[in-house]
């Protein structure tokens, strides 16, 4: 396999690097839930993956599939893509942040490497894409953070909203009105262990909300 990789290949790798960042192995199962594919395609691109020069992925029968060093940085570098295209069209295309992410997700793999650096210094290199999510340096590292899913908090505790980790244009629209977008400040009026629903107080207003919402919107909490 080349330097140059295939808009398929690129989908893999991004796919496992999220479903493995927080530590362990990606299944295929859910590689084919995420991807749209059936298991066994799943299963023959992740063994071409893994015999790669040099290999892209560790793959063990049973055990899921892991990035290699090459393989983190193949994908850092789509993710880095990706997430600068979706600045670029916010800020000055005029885009909102539930319209961008089919369009950074065709254009990605088509940019070079001169076109993803006059992009960042045009938008004054920012760290953080619309929707929150930390762009990768020019050097492909990721940023390192200290942030917990809203499900995390309980009655009390006080946050500010990061990051979302949504690509559905409905459930944008929804913490667009619900005002849980980056910046927001939120504090947990009640916890129910029954449902594990959280009660936020955002802004004057106070609403339910559950795992569906409180599993991906990222918080910084407050002392």
């Amino acid at each position: 396999m080349g330097r140059t990789l295939t808009n398929s290949t690129e989908d893999y790798l991004k796919h496992i690097y999220e479903l493995t960042e927080g530590g362990g192995n990606a299944s295929t199962n859910s590689l084919a839930s995420g991807l749209g594919v059936r298991p066994a395609s799943v299963t023959g691109m992740i063994q071409r993956l893994a015999s790669a020069k040099p290999p892209l992925v560790e793959y063990r029968k049973h055990q899921g599939v892991r990035l290699t060093k090459e393989g983190r940085k193949r994908a850092l570098e789509v993710i880095r893509h990706h997430r600068l295209l979706e600045s670029w069209l916010v800020q000055t295309l005029g885009y909102t942040w539930d319209e961008v992410h089919k369009e950074a997700e065709q254009l990605e793999h088509a940019i070079s490497e001169d076109f993803e650096r006059r992009i960042a210094t045009a938008l004054g290199n920012p760290s953080r894409d619309p929707h929150g999510e930390l762009i990768p340096t020019e050097s492909l590292r990721m940023p390192s953070h200290d942030t917990l899913p809203l499900s995390a908090l309980r009655a009390g505790q006080r946050a500010v909203v990061r990051s979302v980790k949504v690509g559905d244009t409905a459930m944008l629209r929804h913490l667009q009105e619900a005002g849980l977008v980056p910046g927001a400040r939120i504090t947990v009026a009640h916890y129910s262990n029954f449902d594990q629903n959280l009660t936020l107080r955002v802004g004057p207003r106070e609403q339910v909300v559950g795992l569906a919402i409180t599993s991906r919107v990222y918080v910084e909490r407050e002392s």
